[in-house]
Formats: C-alpha cells, sequence, structure tokens
C-alpha cells in the first residue's frame, strides 16, 4: 500500500519561525510604546506639581 506525499515540514517550520519573530516584533513594540507613555505620564505629572494652572485631564492610570 503506498503511502500519500511527504509532508513540507522545512516550509511550515519556517513560517512558524517567522510569525513567532512578527509576534515578538509587535509585543516588543507594544512594551516599549507603554515605557514611553509612562515616562511622559510622569513628566507631565511633575510639571503639573509645579505649574498648576495646567488642566486636570492629564492624570496618572
Amino acid at each position: 500500500m503506498a503511502k500519500g506525499p511527504e509532508k513540507n515540514t522545512k516550509n511550515k517550520a519556517l513560517h512558524t519561525k517567522l510569525l513567532n519573530r512578527k509576534n515578538a516584533k509587535i509585543a516588543q513594540e507594544k512594551k516599549d510604546k507603554a515605557a514611553r507613555l509612562k515616562v511622559l505620564i510622569t513628566k507631565m505629572n511633575q510639571q503639573h506639581k509645579l505649574d498648576p494652572s495646567m488642566p486636570e485631564s492629564i492624570s496618572e492610570k
């Protein structure tokens, strides 16, 4: 009895590797963006303490 065609595991492995790389890059970008926003919010809150005439809409989450 004949077996079916060989499975193309090489392309599957490469595809998985590329998808993992893409997902890691997106996750790192999200972390970097969150860190930049956190620094910006901290800076704005410090400025608000020094200059109370700033609007109250800037607050830390």
